[in-house]
Order: C-alpha cells, then structure tokens, then sequence
C-alpha cells in the first residue's frame, strides 16, 4: 500500500504506523498494550508511573512498566516534580527495557497534580526544563514528553516549554490541545497542534478528540504533525486503529466488526486478564473494559448495568457469551 505520510521516527526508531497508543492510568498495562498492538499501533505507551514510587520498587509499581515484548517499541511514561528522582526513575525503566523514556506534563488528575506532577508542572517552566534536562541527561535512549496547552487558558506555556524541550535533547512532542482545567470537556483546539508544529524541529505528535478514522488522518493533515495519538477512542474498539491505518495507506477504512465478533474479542480481553492478573484484580478492572465493548446494539444499555454488577469472572464471562448466542442467532439480548 502507497503510504500517504513518512514513518515517525523517534531517535533510532522507525515507528510505522505513526499511530501511537496513549498512556491511560489502569488500563495500558502490559495485557492491553500487547491484544491492541497487533490492530495496528506503532508505539504503545505504559501507565504513567510514579518517580516517586519507582525508587521503592513496590511489585504493583514494577508491574506498571512489565512488557511482554511483542508490544514493543514500548515507551515507559514517568511523573513527578523533582529533576533528580525523575532522572533516577528513568534510569530504572531503561534498565527495565523502556525503549523511550517519556515525561508526562499532561495529566490533570488530582492524585497527581496535588503534589505538582503532570499538568501541574507546566505553572512552572524553569521546573519543566529542569526536569527534561536530568532525564534527557540519565538515559542512553530518545526522550519524549507529552503536555497540555497549559494549566489554565490564561496560562498557554506548550511553546515555551516545546522550545525548551528542543533544546536540552528531547526528541518529540506529544500535545494534547486542551488545558488541564478543563480536563476532558469541550473540544480539542488542534490549532494549537498546528502552531506547535510550526515552531519546533523535532517530531509533533497530536492527541485529541480522534473517534474516526477519516477525521483523525484528515487533522494530522491538516496540522502537519509526524504522528497522531489515541485513547479513550480504541477502548473497546481497538478496530479503530486498523481503520485509520488503512486510510493513511490511501485505503477506504475497513467496516468494524459486527457486535458479536466484538464480544468475543472482549471474553479473549477478559480470559487473558484473568489469566495474568488473576482474578481478585482481573473482574473490577474488566468492568470497565466491557462497558466500552458492550455498546452498539438493542439491549446493551441494560446488559452493561448487569455487567457492573457481577462478582466473578464466571458469572460475567457467562452473561457475555450467552449475548453473544443471542446475537448471533438474532435473538433480542435481554433476558
């Protein structure tokens, strides 16, 4: 296939498609990151870990940065507000087999920017470039940094802190064009991805309001960034990244898959959770996952109410599978 736009290149990675999974805290870790790989991903990124946590080594923490190794190239996001435990930290995920170390100023969760990690970190741009010149300095691999537009609208830092990170040796940029106050309301401005573009030399990667394939392509166009992101859109339709690839490739997107095929990759989703993570960790996390996998057809309101209410993987994965007959037999789903 005739691709439409080059490859993105991170230091010596060639990273084709230039589709990059974002980080999302709870839900990219090692399981998801390898079943949504092969749809299409050219860079998955991990959970955002904490620099703070990594110099305990607790096992949850180091279970956050784990690979499996068919996901790669992996990049290891890190948070926290202290140049050197950032540096430390990104020491130890390199060692762990991080193929890019990744600084989120992005997240605008309280649980992080109260101790003035993620978002937080651009009130302070001296602190930004303190923190990007130590992990640049700390590790042998390429350098990456995901941020917002700023902490408030009044307060648009993304091209001081871009020129900055240009210049102490980060290799790419990733934005997403909302403030952290306004967390995930309103719409992304990719006019601001667009000019962040404009004013760097180094990779620009756009993150934002991308559900569909035609319009996610037509804004990297449009923007002219090297690379785009996608989160909350691929939970429960990791079809979506294959989409989009196929129209960077000057193909029409392929059709997703009807609902029942879709269940039955949620129940793969659900077995391999349980199979990795047991099941005490597995049912309360997959609640979730499955209320993304359980839309798109008459009766999934009601049946996703259920879901949530399950105690054990055999009472779920049986509500789920009995659907799945139901729909392939084109019988109503509820009961």
């Amino acid at each position: 296939m005739a691709r439409t736009v080059p490859a993105l290149r991170i230091g010596a990675h060639e990273i084709w498609p230039p589709v990059v999974l974002a980080p999302m805290s709870g839900v990219t870790n090692r399981t998801l990151r390898a079943l949504y790989k092969p749809f299409g991903f050219g860079l998955t990124v991990t959970e955002f870990v904490s620099s703070n946590a990594l110099q305990f080594g607790s096992k949850r923490t180091m279970e956050m940065i784990d690979q499996h190794g068919v996901e790669k190239p992996v990049s290891t996001q890190l948070w926290g507000n202290d140049p050197a435990l950032m540096a430390y930290a990104a020491r130890v995920v390199r060692e762990c087999g991080a193929d890019i170390v990744d600084i989120n100023f992005g997240c605008p969760a309280p649980k992080v920017t109260k101790t003035e990690g993620g978002s937080a970190c651009l009130r302070d741009v001296d602190r930004c470039e303190a923190i990007m010149k130590a992990v640049v300095d700390a590790v042998d691999c390429p350098v990456t940094v995901k941020m917002r537009l700023g902490w408030t609208e009044n307060e648009l830092v993304y091209r001081e802190v871009a020129r900055r990170a240009e210049a102490v040796g980060v290799r790419a940029l990733t934005l997403h064009a909302r403030t952290a106050k306004q967390f995930y309301k309103g719409t992304a401005d990719w006019t601001h991805i667009a000019a962040l573009k404009a004013s760097v030399g180094i990779p620009v990667i756009g993150n934002g309001d991308l559900a569909d394939p035609r319009v996610a392509v037509a804004k990297m166009h449009e923007s002219g960034v090297d690379a785009i992101m996608l989160g909350r859109a691929v939970l429960g339709n990791p079809w979506l990244v294959g989409a989009v690839r196929d129209v960077l490739e000057g193909s029409e997107p392929r059709a997703y898959p009807p609902a029942a095929e879709r269940l039955q990759f949620a129940v793969h989703h659900y077995r391999t959770m349980v199979e990795e993570w047991g099941e005490a960790r597995a049912v309360p996390q997959m609640r979730k996952h499955l209320g993304y996998y359980l839309k798109g057809f008459a009766g999934a309101s009601e049946l996703r109410e259920r879901v949530m209410r399950t105690l054990t993987a055999a009472e779920t994965l049986a509500l789920v599978e009995a659907t799945i007959l139901r729909l392939e037999c084109g019988e109503p789903v509820a009961a």
